[in-house]
């Protein structure tokens, strides 16, 4: 999942640079075929095997997406236009922080796009950070612009990302390109979000009156994640038809298993299970290999485990980020 997001990122770079006014991500052209081939097609796919399921690699997956946008970079540039250039702000020391800076740059090199990393210490002060990004704003080298996340606690993230351009916005996090996405209008996604959308489609996953649990309601992957699935099919920005239902650390053991139950699809979107250490969020851990028979799920919730055979056969499950089960 996480070559997946650093695929659909760089996709967002080269989509801002072919326009500032249409914020459309590669791949967005031939949805309305997908969607009609979708309705036509299974919604559970199987493998040779009819006792395993079909297993999804997002690292292929995210080979196709990077060799789809190295051509078109190369392609823009063969137009005659500028190389798309990303600037990431990095501030701080935070280990993950600067893994998912290194994965970034690299995969950009790999598709044609040069980059560029601003370190700055944890102590920059909000003013001298929005100041730095208003200057890149300005500049008409940077293509596509974003500031690691998560910062310091005396900066105010809404604040910073609000400060980008939104049509140099890479992560998709500026309040108007939210708000497009939540007017179904062509805007930057997220990431994640868009990742999880492009394994869907690209597995022929059917959401088109489907029943979705989206685990998770965080603002920069649930919800996104919820928008693209829920909407109209025939909007300008075409969602996925489906039911979603989302569920979050308050949501009861009892209504979650009932949820869980009726689901089609389950993505997993509410972080990162560590044994029994204390969690904010709810997690479904579900097992590598999935049957087509009903199987546990563990339910992790304020530090306690449920055990219990929740999903239902044929139930797709996308899990986001790392997930373990205590012994």
């Amino acid at each position: 999942m996480a070559a997946a997001t650093t695929a659909l990122s760089l996709s967002s770079v080269s989509s801002v640079s072919s326009s500032s006014a249409a914020l459309l991500r590669p791949g967005w052209a031939p949805l309305r075929r997908w969607r009609t081939l979708a309705r036509s097609t299974s919604s559970f796919p199987r493998s040779a095997a009819s006792d395993e399921a079909t297993v999804i690699s997002g690292t292929k997956l995210a080979r196709q997406v990077l060799k789809e946008v190295r051509r078109d970079v190369e392609s823009w540039i063969s137009a005659g236009n500028q190389r798309p250039h990303l600037t990431v702000i990095l501030v701080g020391d935070n280990p993950a922080s600067h893994i998912y800076v290194r994965n970034k740059i690299k995969a950009a090199a790999a598709v044609g796009i040069s980059s560029e990393i601003i370190l700055r210490p944890k102590d920059i002060s909000q003013e001298e950070l929005l100041d730095m990004t208003v200057k890149l704003n300005e500049d008409s080298r940077v293509s596509g612009l974003l500031v690691q996340l998560p910062l310091p606690d005396h900066i105010d993230e809404r604040a910073v990302c609000n400060a980008i351009a939104p049509e140099k916005d890479v992560d998709g996090f500026h309040i108007m390109n939210i708000g497009r996405l939540c007017l179904d209008q062509p805007s930057v996604i997220p990431a994640t979000a868009a990742a999880v959308w492009e394994i869907i489609k690209r597995t022929g996953i059917q959401t088109f009156g489907k029943n979705v649990l989206v685990a998770g309601r965080s603002k920069n992957v649930g919800m996104p994640i919820s928008m693209l699935l829920h909407t109209d099919g025939e909007h300008e920005r075409p969602g996925g038809d489906a039911t979603v239902t989302i569920t979050h650390r308050y949501t009861p053991k009892e209504q979650l298993k009932i949820h869980t139950q009726l689901a089609d699809i389950v993505i997993v979107a509410a972080g990162q299970c560590r044994g029994c250490a204390k969690g904010r969020e709810l997690f479904l851990c579900v097992p590598a290999r999935k049957t087509e028979t009903p199987f546990p799920v563990w339910y992790f919730y304020k530090s306690r485990l449920h055990p219990g055979s929740w999903l239902v056969t044929c139930c797709w499950v996308i899990h986001l980020g790392l997930q373990s089960r205590p012994a």
